[in-house]
């Protein structure tokens, strides 16, 4: 035997004979599944894929975190000279206007090494994007091509120590000199460092600076200035003021660093003023006239940081499932009472720990398709302003579930790969280690959800405009009889009686995509009326007060906002299966199925102290989940292998094949040891001769 090629072929990886897992499924068609998951930007995917195949741009491990930081930066050199890096940027200034699939190829690159993937966002998806979406054309001629071309390494300078994700609250200010016609950007406190800024430590030359705009004595609210912050020695321009963040848990080819500035002045040209602007005589003038509406709109131009995220996190995923379900058909454990040892992927609990990751982790790359989709249209259409709030939306409600999910998947895959798993070369511990900070950066996953809840509750009261008063009083008579529905059990009741003798009716009302997705909207509707009608309350509270009521609904709200992010990529893979056909449609319908009754199991107190679903019908989920999983895992291999992934962006030894191999030789050592005549006889029959 030979270690496996792992080019992702269909059937690279063979299940072991003489297992249950090797019993007979029709054939997927592996090629039109992976055509499915590379989307609509597959040329982009595959281009970064390719180029990562270079051992030149993946990371390693045994450097020291300064060394790592400079392989980085000159791995970011490649991307220039291999063309990946021009895509999103206007074809005035050698760009491809392709925001979407510049994007696509972008996350791509967490399997050569996510600091590169980070650093690489840094300059070009939020320095490099900055001047791009807050500047004008003259400040694409100016500085783009330097950006693009990496010699200008720059950063992205908006988050301070002391308000963290609270950007409306910095305290940089940038006030103008009429006289001068400059501006002077100064930190006034050491809780206003910009703090985590990626090329701050050593790389950075120039910053985008998020600042409080202050002209005539009046502050316009935050806005962008680009501001150089070292010359071509690397050494600090006079006012700069710098710290290295150091050694991080993960992600230590990024120079993080500090940032302070003691009254540095910049042109007035250097405001990126898009959407606002100041004249030389300090007159401000925008073109959106609401201070608020004209904060979001500048921050909604910089979304591509959380739709890359919610990519690169589910790519994780993908991989990390790559490498632990190719080790389950390998790697043998007891026996289940023939000669052979037992695969991994035999055991029920195996199948339970990696095959409902493997239904969300095709749940999320649907769900990621649609985002890219709905980013690239904003950002090359005639796109208003409700259009750019559902993709603010939709990427604050998916980056926190896909991030969270690559994180439960990495470690629930460490495990089930054992001792094997915590070994450096096998990958987890290091993506673990370099994804972790994703959680929280580009948003904290919570603050997120939260921001997802506030638009569901606006979305809630949007319901009741227009309406006269009949169609109110109908509208609150039918919720209340819902409702009571719901709190005296009569639903519950209702659905024991229609499930009354059978067990297979009470399955069927859940495996049904009606019913799922009824008990996942329910969810997220019952969490934001009942918090609806809680904060109702606030609006005659004073300020303090009001807090205080808001406070207490939190959780449910960011519940809320989880529940949706879920329902969305429920929903996403529901249609992804209309594209399917034959086989390909029935094993992604259970897919769907599992990734929907799985979260309905995990909220399962939840629907039944609500009175959505009977106790005879919470009975029936989990035996039905273990039939799918039954169904599933014959085509597991041929899940994984739809990912696409070559044995050069995994790089990790256990999805090789060389365990395989070294199962074969024990089982051929033992088959010899057997037949020989010098093999020792086990103490059990010798009892047994001597009991007879």
């Amino acid at each position: 035997m030979t270690p496996l090629d792992s080019t992702t072929a269909a059937g690279s990886t063979t299940r072991p004979a003489g297992s249950p897992s090797a019993r007979s499924a029709e054939d997927l068609d592996v090629a039109a599944l992976k055509t499915a998951i590379m989307g609509r930007w597959a040329r982009e995917r595959q281009a970064s894929r390719d180029l990562i195949e270079d051992p030149a741009l993946h990371q390693d491990p045994t450097l020291t975190y300064h060394d790592q930081r400079e392989r980085v930066f000159g791995q970011l050199k490649l991307l220039v000279e291999n063309g990946l890096v021009h895509r999103a940027y206007p074809a005035a200034v050698g760009g491809e206007d392709n925001p979407g699939g510049n994007i696509a190829g972008f996350e791509e690159l967490v399997a050569a090494d996510p600091s590169l993937q980070i650093k690489a966002g840094v300059q070009w998806g939020l320095f490099g994007a900055a001047v791009h979406q807050l500047g004008t054309e003259e400040h694409h001629r100016r500085w783009l091509p330097g950006i693009m071309s990496l010699e200008i390494p720059g950063c992205f300078a908006m988050t301070e120590i002391g308000h963290g994700s609270d950007v409306a609250s910095i305290a940089t200010t940038a006030t103008y000199d009429p006289e001068t016609q400059e501006f002077e950007i100064h930190t006034p406190l050491k809780s206003a460092w910009k703090d985590y800024i990626g090329n701050a430590a050593v790389h950075g030359r120039a910053a985008v600076v998020f600042a409080q705009l202050i002209t005539g004595g009046v502050n316009h609210g935050v806005h962008a200035l680009y501001v150089p912050i070292r010359d071509e020695r690397r050494e600090l321009l006079p006012g700069v003021q710098g710290e290295d963040d150091g050694h991080k848990g993960g992600l230590n080819g990024i120079d993080n660093g500090r940032l302070a500035f003691d009254h540095v002045r910049v042109p007035r040209e250097n405001l990126l003023n898009r959407y606002g602007d100041v004249a030389p005589d300090g007159t401000y003038s925008s073109p959106i006239e609401s201070p608020g509406r004209r904060f979001f709109t500048m921050l909604g131009t910089l979304v591509q940081g959380r739709v890359s995220l919610d990519g690169a996190a589910t790519n994780a995923a993908k991989m990390a499932l790559t490498i632990a379900v190719r080790y389950a058909y390998q790697r043998r454990q007891f026996t289940g009472g023939g000669d052979r040892e037992q695969v991994l992927m035999d055991y029920q609990l195996h199948r339970r720990r990696l095959l409902p990751l493997l239904a969300q982790t095709y749940a999320g790359t649907f769900a990621h398709h649609e985002l890219l989709e709905t980013f690239h249209s904003v950002f090359t259409g005639e796109d208003s302003p409700e259009d750019r709030v559902e993709l603010e939306t939709l990427a604050a409600a998916l980056k926190p579930i896909s991030t969270w999910h690559a994180l439960r998947t990495l470690q629930q895959c460490r495990e089930a790969c054992g001792g094997s798993g915590f070994l450096t070369k096998n990958r987890f511990t290091a993506l673990y280690q370099d994804l972790d900070v994703y959680a929280t950066f580009e948003g904290d996953n919570h603050v997120l959800l939260q921001l997802v809840a506030k638009r569901l509750l606006g979305d809630y009261s949007k319901e009741f405009a227009g309406l006269n008063v009949g169609s109110i009083t109908k509208y609150v008579t039918s919720r209340a009889e819902d409702l009571a529905l719901n709190r005296t059990g009569l639903r519950r009741v209702a659905q024991s009686i229609q499930d009354s003798g059978d067990s297979r009716r009470a399955v069927n009302a859940l495996k049904e995509a009606d019913s799922q997705r009824e008990l996942l909207q329910d969810r997220v509707h019952t969490l934001i009326g009942a918090a609806a009608q809680e904060l109702r309350r606030a609006r005659k509270l004073p300020e303090e007060e009001a807090a205080a009521v808001f406070n207490s609904q939190q959780v449910r709200l960011i519940e809320a906002g989880r529940a949706h992010g879920e329902l969305l990529q429920w929903e996403a893979l529901t249609r992804a299966v209309e594209g399917q056909e034959g086989q390909n449609a029935v094993v992604l319908t259970w897919l769907r199925d599992l990734f929907g009754m799985t979260l309905i199991e995990k909220n399962m107190g939840w629907y039944m102290s609500h009175g959505f679903v009977s106790t005879r019908r919470a009975r029936t989920l989990e035996p039905y989940i273990n039939r799918l999983m039954e169904r599933l895992e014959p085509y597991s291999l041929d899940l994984v292998d739809a990912f696409g992934f070559k044995q050069a962006h995994l790089r990790a030894e256990i999805a090789t094949g060389i365990e395989g191999i070294r199962q074969e030789d024990a089982i051929d050592y033992r088959e010899r040891l057997r037949a020989s005549a010098g093999a020792p006889v086990d103490e059990k029959a010798v009892r047994a001769r001597r009991r007879r």
